[in-house]
């Protein structure tokens, strides 16, 4: 996908970390993302999609120039999907351990960690959802990544996702697959950018 045109987008977090995953996925599409670490606003909603498209078009408001904002949750089956939108409130409050104590005794570490990527530019809005589904771990293990990265492992791996680097985490990270998905779009369809 070489030759590409760059085709800059703002994305709206103060997150270092989801900056340099998402920004190493949009590159080789000619997709350059600039982080913007303006005020994100969010509603209570039980959908990322909700939450992350409101976010945008408030950003779009403030800044007036195309944008993405990311929200994304850890939906543990055992626990009916908590704490998913909730996730950076219940990292905040009860931690790695916190959770892993609700889930101390359960057979069922299934989980699935989601992406919803809202893109505001003016005259276009679109949400890109990115999956993975996998395990808990019965302890933290690693130090890369941030939030419940230690204690997510993907199908596929016996790492969790604080034990990969940042290459071989987008390989399987729902926020990788949902900037993946942003950025062919707007790759294949600039007019969605240029719209002023």
């Amino acid at each position: 996908m070489r030759g590409l045109p760059s085709i800059k987008i703002a994305f709206i977090t103060r997150n270092k970390g989801k900056f340099r995953e998402a920004y190493m996925v949009a590159r080789p599409f000619g997709v350059i993302l600039v982080q913007e670490p303006a005020e994100k606003v969010e509603i209570q909603s039980t959908r990322l999609e909700e939450i992350s498209l409101w976010a945008a078009r408030e950003a779009y408001k403030a800044l007036g120039k195309p944008l993405v904002v990311e929200d994304s949750g850890l939906f543990v089956e055992a626990l009916n999907g908590f704490p998913g939108p909730y996730s950076s409130y219940a990292y905040e409050t009860i931690g790695l351990r916190g959770l892993l104590k609700l889930l101390e005794g359960e057979e069922n570490r299934r989980a699935c960690f989601r992406a919803a990527v809202a893109l505001a530019t003016g005259c276009h809005e679109e949400v890109f959802v990115g999956e993975v589904c996998g395990f808990i771990s019965r302890e933290p293990r690693g130090s890369s990544g941030f939030g419940f990265d230690p204690i997510f492992v993907p199908e596929g791996s016996d790492s969790t996702f604080a034990e990969m680097g940042v290459e071989e985490k987008n390989r399987y990270s729902h926020r990788a697959r949902a900037f993946a998905l942003m950025a062919k779009r707007v790759s294949s369809l600039p007019s969605i950018i240029e719209c002023r």
